[in-house]
């Protein structure tokens, strides 16, 4: 929890929020449901959703057979689960921890993947190739302070014809206080170019403690996620907002079938998540 805002400059908010990730790797392999990949039919639950809405979107409606490419990979679970898909997968993280993590995970269950360690926004020049599919999912752009610099190598990596696919926490959720007693706004919807502080040891999965507990991370409301896309040369092609999330936003949610809601009286009241699938003009 935090009411503190900076003007911090990129490099010494990367190497803060990087040593806060490197300590969440050994954490999260240790709360992420990773021995139920051991089952080869098993996809991630947030794989699953996300294929749900995208495959529609896709020629032939799978991802079998793609060139996928997933920025801010983590620890590859989501990666690996679009590779059991039939998906042939790049992931890319700036966290080298993670991607370890990930690549050992690949050589265990048999799965093949390229990893590259990179910051997303330096992505199209660190990664090989061009791709059908460039995916990112959940809790991933607040990291970043430049939109339409993030949105330049999703369009740079994608191939013509090539399809884009996000879904992560609403802007409208990060606004919400999430100790407060009931639901009330206490953060800014509206970015300012400055980064929201952040002093916190644990993390969104397990009961673990990191030892860098400050990070930095950005507001982006709904216009400037859609516009940087668009200005990016993206066809917006489908947007839908969500009432769960994969993770407890705040000790009130309430676990669902699907993740975690708002109690019941306030699940209309406020969008959990957002879903963008988007496309590049074709040859």
């Amino acid at each position: 929890m935090t009411d503190l805002w900076t003007d911090i400059d990129w490099n010494t908010a990367r190497a803060s929020n990087l040593d806060n990730w490197e300590d969440r790797v050994p954490l999260h392999e240790k709360a992420y449901a990773i021995s139920d990949l051991d089952d080869p039919r098993h996809l991630s639950t947030v794989v699953r959703t996300d294929l749900a809405a995208l495959t529609p979107f896709l020629p032939g409606g799978t991802v079998s057979g793609l060139d996928v490419c997933h920025l801010q990979c983590h620890i590859g679970t989501d990666t690996l689960s679009l590779a059991r898909a039939g998906a042939r997968v790049t992931g890319v993280d700036f966290s080298p921890g993670a991607l370890e993590s990930a690549a050992k995970l690949a050589e265990r269950l048999g799965l093949e993947a390229t990893w590259v360690e990179t910051d997303v926004l330096e992505a199209r020049a660190a990664v090989e190739g061009d791709f059908d599919l460039v995916y990112t999912s959940i809790g991933t752009i607040t990291w970043l302070p430049d939109l339409d610099r993030w949105a330049g190598q999703i369009a740079g990596l994608l191939r013509a014809g090539g399809t884009f696919y996000i879904r992560d926490g609403h802007p409208a959720l990060y606004a919400v206080d999430e100790d407060a007693d009931v639901l009330q706004l206490r953060y800014p919807y509206f970015g300012n170019g400055k980064a929201q502080v952040w002093d916190d040891e644990s993390t969104y999965a397990g009961d673990g403690k990191v030892a860098h507990a400050r990070t930095y991370q950005w507001a982006h409301p709904m216009s400037a996620i859609l516009n940087s896309l668009i200005d990016a040369g993206l066809q917006i092609l489908r947007v839908e907002e969500g009432r769960t999330l994969p993770w407890k936003f705040s000790p009130r949610m309430v676990e669902v079938a699907d993740g975690f809601a708002w109690p019941e009286p306030e699940r209309d009241l406020m969008p959990c998540t957002y879903t963008i699938i988007a496309r590049k003009a074709g040859a």
